[in-house]
Parts: C-alpha cells; structure tokens; sequence
C-alpha cells in the first residue's frame, strides 16, 4: 500500500477539456473523499457553480506547496508539462488522457473513479529518469533549462536549413552531423520525437540516453544508445545560419550562437508516475499505439 494522498493539485487544460466537462467529473469523484483538491486560480471562472466544498484556488507559485500528488488533465504535452513540476516538488503525477495518444495517461475519460484510490494508497509509483540539460559559451555555463522528461533537440527552428552539430561522449569525440537536427531522449521519450525520427522504443527501466539525428545528410549517421552515467556534449558548429535552438520538452528554446555547447546529463530529480493498471510497458505500448491506427 503506498501513501494516501490528503492533498492533491488538478491541472485542467481548457483547450482540451472544452468546458471543463471532465474535471468537473474528476472532481465529483473525489468530491466524498477525505482530501484537499487545489487548482490554478485562473479556471475557477471556468468551473463557475457547483464546486465541491473540498476544493481550493491557488496562485500558480503556491499551487505545489503541501501537495501529496497532482493530476494532469490533457494529452501528453499537459502530463509533461505538469510532470516537471512535480519532479521539482517531489511529488508523483497521474495523467488523464483527453488526447489522441496520451501514452503517458494512465486514466481514459471513462476511468475517472480510479482517482479514488489515491485516497485509499491504493496505486503504484514508475520512476522515470530526466534530463539536465545547459548551454555553455567559452566553457562558462550561460543558461541552464528545466530538466526535460522527453528529449532536448537541436535544430534550425521554423527556418528549413540543416545544422552542423559535433557530439562527444565524456570528452571523447563521436561523431559530426550535418542534419535538420539531433535529439537526445530518455526512454520515456523514445517513443515521443525520436521514435518519429527513426529512434528505438526503449523500455523505461533503462538507464540511458537516444541520440536521434533527424534527415541526417549522411550514410554513418545512425541512432545511438549511451549510458545515463555519460556527460553528453553537442557543440554548434555551423558557419552558414544564424538560427540554431536547443528546445526542451518541445516548450522552452534557447537561442545557440556558434561554438556554443549544449552539455546533456542524467538528472538528480526523477518523474514519479502513478500507475493503477496492471499492464506492463508492452501492453500499453500496444494498446495505445494501435488505438491511433
């Protein structure tokens, strides 16, 4: 038996759930339930009437304060978004699929009473490793993003040009791509960008890292697994544009001048995912996967 939550945080996505139709059913579910429900004080003119006596607006600053988990309502952009909130916090997450995938929702629409159990301790916690990902200029750290569950991807923007990209492993070269851009994923995000790009699908417990080089302009450019333990650098080496970004979890983006290098790691932190089905990673790999055929 794991923890019983007492305090939970909801992220509704409105663009998804039009109405807030589902998050008013997820609340109605744990309307009866020994627990504190905290949501963004920007939606409570959305819910309008009828809101449960258990629930509370909060300003976005002190929406994780005191939280025992949060549950995402959205695709699998609002379950990322929200999961590096909760990986700062330390705190697990649960996603509701109102997407087309949402590989990484545990609840469909029609399976909101097993919020339920997260009051009776009655779930299981996935660890999912992250990304610490900054920018160095003259070997000076300029810029460092938040830890990315996903992926960090290089590449020339909204403009169509390709990139020149040098990658080395703990100091050691590897390898030099000319390509519309390289990926570095985790197993989490192997089956996100990368698998698109031609990347593996590689099982969450793994510890390690995806480079995925995107239309790469050459015959010896191939995917490529490394050790989590590895210190992973990619150096920008293009002459010719002006227009190269680093982008994590598709949401934030740095502008990279030349000679600037994107030094890649394994997190301290971890996203906690709470599981209530049975189904190991291949059955939901498959069920997900085929459901969008």
């Amino acid at each position: 038996m794991q923890k019983v939550m007492q305090n939970i945080v909801m992220i509704p996505n409105p663009q998804k759930d039009i109405g807030l139709r589902v998050t008013r059913d997820a609340l109605a579910v744990l309307s009866g339930a020994p627990v504190s429900v905290c949501l963004p004080g920007d939606v409570r003119g959305l819910l309008a009437d009828n809101i449960p006596d258990n629930t509370a607006f909060y300003p976005d600053s002190d929406l994780y304060t005191g939280a025992d988990c949060a549950i995402a309502l959205g695709g699998d952009g609002s379950v990322i978004k929200v999961a590096s909130r909760c990986a700062a916090a330390g705190i697990p997450v649960v996603g509701v699929n109102l997407g087309r995938v949402g590989y990484l929702a545990e609840v469909e629409q029609d399976e909101l009473y097993l919020l339920s159990r997260l009051c009776r301790g009655e779930y299981r916690v996935e660890r999912r490793m992250m990304l610490s990902v900054s920018v160095l200029r003259g070997g000076k750290e300029i810029h460092r993003m938040r830890d990315a569950l996903n992926e960090a991807v290089i590449s020339n923007g909204a403009i169509s040009h390709m990139v020149d990209l040098s990658l080395a492993c703990d100091g050691d070269p590897v390898n030099k791509f000319h390509a519309d851009g390289v990926i570095v994923a985790t197993p989490t995000g192997s089956t996100a960008y990368s698998m698109s790009a031609g990347g593996p699908i590689i099982d969450p417990a793994l510890d390690c890292f995806c480079i995925t080089p995107v239309c790469a302009h050459s015959l010896s450019a191939r995917p490529m697994l490394m050790s989590a333990q590895s210190r992973l650098t990619l150096e920008n080496i293009c002459t010719r544009e002006d227009n190269t970004y680093l982008t994590v979890d598709g949401d934030e983006n740095f502008k990279l001048l030349y000679g600037d290098t994107v030094s890649v790691r394994r997190a301290k932190a971890e996203t906690k995912m709470i599981r209530f089905h049975e189904n190991g990673f291949y059955a939901v790999l498959n069920r997900k996967f085929n459901n969008t055929i």
